[in-house]
């Protein structure tokens, strides 16, 4: 039998995109307390099914799941640029196409303008109007307003306005800054991205018997599966050992292991990969917030999506993607790095900062590995000293030494030198993700 809150996303679920949701209206039309619905809506917006909107409330959206990472929608616009709708509330939820300045003269600016744009304008009414006219929403900069019959003829085209306090230049990089910062989350992979879905999914009952067990191991050759119970939730997890030995008529609850190891969706690759290689597990139940079982995840799906990652283009630049752009290998040595301090690597009083250090350190260790050990590692613990000030514009060098290698770890000694004097060493110690 569903939980209320179960009941509750549902209800949710089923309702029309763009409709309007309240905490009351839930509480008072399911019959629940109005802490439970607070509660029940918070984990749907967690889901993706609700927004709340400034200024308008919580409204049922298309799931996000799987949005597209390069666009935005005006709602987002309004909280990037700290905006007031002035109308056309009903278009908030759409994505903008493309944003333009409107920095010419009328006509030269029409030729531009398109349904679906975002027209970053000042406090000139008579471009407002033909705006709304091509089919054009607007962002109003410097804080300025714009008459009733432009806010009426927003609010029956659903065609939002919203004002900002910024100047343009500062909206357009805000507005930049939100796309690129979405580029890059579109790089990091989550669990939903690769997991097998429960439709393929080989599971056993709690009440089911071990000769159950032997005809699905006959069918898979898997070596994990998932225990649910009559509810489809997470119970246990048996294995080839757990299963040996044991009466054909025997329950696979009497024999399973009832403390499993799951992850959600939404936590990352490289999160799950180091769950599986901390605990030993080739096989990773996949499970919602009220531990029903959703799919699963395996060592070679996690190796094969980092795989596919490291081949792809780069649409979205990290801090660390620069760091690593400016280290390069010494000429005069095999095994041995050099950078150059640039300003944005120092803090506060010019020196290179404890941050830049160490992520210079972790890069440097992932390719000296790779010299030694094809596949992919997780870096698992790094220990940093800085004994003297690097400043700004210096050239450092920095030389790895490999300590420890072994099929699964290794420990790595890092010297960091300016000038042939020490200066900083780092110690890594990294785990290998198995092929198999």
């Amino acid at each position: 039998m569903p939980t209320k809150q179960e009941r509750i996303i549902q209800y949710i679920i089923n309702l029309k995109s763009g409709e309007k949701i309240s905490v009351r209206q839930i509480a008072t039309q399911l019959h629940v307390s109005e802490g439970t619905a607070y509660r029940a809506i918070k984990e749907a917006e967690h889901q993706g099914y609700v927004s709340t909107i400034e200024r308008v409330g919580t409204v049922r959206i298309d799931n996000k799941e799987k949005r597209t990472f390069d666009v935005l929608t005006y709602s987002e616009v309004v909280n990037i640029v700290d905006g007031t709708v002035l109308g056309g509330e009903g278009g908030l939820l759409r994505t903008l196409n493309r944003f333009i300045i409107g920095a010419m003269q009328l006509d030269a600016m029409l030729r531009y303008v398109e349904a679906g744009d975002l027209l970053i304008i000042g406090n000139r009414e008579n471009v407002h109007q033909h705006a709304l006219n091509n089919g054009a929403s607007m962002l109003i900069t410097g804080g300025f307003d714009t008459s009733q019959e432009i806010k009426k003829m927003a609010n029956e085209l659903n065609l939002p306005i919203i004002s900002t306090s910024y100047d343009t230049f500062t909206v357009a990089t805000m507005i930049n800054r939100a796309i690129d910062d979405r580029l890059i989350k579109k790089e990091i992979m989550h669990v939903e991205d690769i997991l097998t879905p429960l439709t393929q999914t080989a599971f056993l009952y709690e009440t089911d018997k071990v000769k159950d067990w032997i005809i699905l191991n006959h069918e898979t050759s898997h070596q994990r599966y998932p225990v649910v119970n009559h509810d489809r939730k997470v119970v246990g997890i048996i294995t080839t050992s757990d299963g040996l030995d044991h009466d054909e008529n025997s329950q696979i609850k009497d024999i399973m292991n009832k403390q499993p190891i799951t992850a959600s969706p939404s936590m990352t690759i490289t999160s799950a990969a180091h769950m599986m290689i901390w605990e030993d597990i080739k096989c990773l139940p996949i499970v919602d917030a009220n531990k029903r079982l959703l799919g699963i995840i395996t060592q070679q799906d996690v190796l094969k999506a980092t795989q596919i990652a490291q081949r792809q283009p780069q649409v979205g630049e990290t801090i660390e993607d620069n760091i690593a752009s400016q280290i390069i290998e010494s000429d005069s040595h095999q095994s041995l790095y050099e950078c150059v301090v640039t300003p944005q690597m120092t803090d506060l009083f010019g020196n290179l900062s404890y941050g830049t250090l160490t992520s210079i350190v972790t890069i440097v260790g992932r390719r000296e590995m790779s010299r030694h050990r094809k596949g992919e590692l997780a870096i698992e613990n790094v220990s940093l000293y800085l004994f003297k000030p690097i400043q700004i514009d210096q050239k450092i060098h920095i030389k790895p030494n490999i300590l420890d290698l072994t099929r699964r770890n290794s420990k790595i000694d890092i010297d960091v030198f300016v000038h042939d004097t020490l200066c900083g060493k780092a110690m890594l110690s990294v785990q290998f993700i198995p092929h198999s």
